[in-house]
């Protein structure tokens, strides 16, 4: 099964599979010792961890939301060796695991009619287009309406030597986004949080109904191993913004009682944040489709 699914209130949702690249455990876990974090991720023998590429789709009354589109089909051979990618998908189509995950529940591409990007690193919004058979660059989600932060936006059109290789053109340059300034609600209860640090306009998405809420933390928290405060990642930028980031939000998240959505965490789909001794963990915690 390619999706693990969940209620807030009245709204179904899915946490869909859509593929694993490895990245260096080191860059993911920054000044952590590799002694500490090895202990939670075991890193192959390229130094590399396994990471899903996990994105949510609800069922909301205004149609189908999808938040992140995975990595895509563009890159090739020599990209996917260097980041470990497999997303490739079982249908004749060239397209990716996102989209047999959507099949599997029953929906195609031209079925989603919102698209909301937490940040336009490629392996957030690579799946925002695709390339088809003759070669050409297509949104994927052609019926849909595509949101992002607007400095999101200015900021990945305008890389420098550290950020170019994360910000690939043909992931947005094609898609005519609806812009956001900050803290918006594009839908009745869906509502984009700006969660900085890891990149200066990242978001996160929280989805409310019926008095529960569950929120899609992307790059703010990676994995559960990332749950303690210090643990950021060495590709965040600005590495102090997200651990404030993280404070704020994990204060929220823990009186109210959200479900955390974990977009890169192999194993772990879903949980909900307690207290221990040293700090945060999971007190309940789902296991990926």
């Amino acid at each position: 099964m390619s999706h693990t699914t969940f209620r807030v209130g009245h709204l179904t949702c899915h946490a869909l599979e859509g593929g694993v690249q490895h990245l260096d455990g080191g860059a993911m876990f920054g000044v952590v010792p590799k002694p500490l974090w090895e202990r939670r991720i075991t890193p192959d023998e390229r130094n590399r961890i396994r990471l899903a590429l996990r994105c949510l789709l609800v069922e909301h009354d205004a149609g189908l939301v999808l938040i992140d589109t995975g990595l895509g089909n563009k890159e090739g051979p020599k990209f996917k060796d260097i980041y470990g990618v497999a997303n490739e998908g079982a249908g004749e189509d060239g397209r990716t695991r996102l989209e047999d995950a959507l099949r599997e529940l029953g929906h195609g591409p031209g079925d989603v009619r919102w698209v909301i990007n937490t940040h336009l690193h490629f392996d957030h919004a690579g799946g925002n287009t695709y390339r088809d058979g003759a070669g050409a660059v297509l949104p994927s989600f052609p019926n849909a309406r595509y949101v992002v932060q607007r400095r999101e936006l200015e900021f990945a059109r305008h890389t420098n030597e550290r950020t170019a290789a994360s910000y690939l053109p043909h992931n947005f340059e094609r898609v005519a986004f609806e812009l956001l300034d900050g803290e918006a609600e594009p839908l009745p209860g869906i509502r984009c949080l700006p969660t900085p640090g890891h990149v200066p306009f990242h978001q996160s998405v929280l989805v409310a109904s019926g008095g529960e809420r569950a929120c899609f933390l992307a790059d703010l928290v990676p994995t559960t191993a990332h749950l303690p405060l210090p643990w950021i990642m060495g590709y965040d930028l600005e590495p102090l913004v997200t651990l404030e980031s993280k404070r704020r939000l994990y204060a929220r998240a823990e009186a109210e009682g959200w479900l955390l959505v974990f977009e890169h965490d192999a194993a772990v789909a879903t949980g909900r944040l307690g207290r221990e001794e040293k700090g945060f963990a999971l007190v309940e915690q789902v296991l990926a489709g």
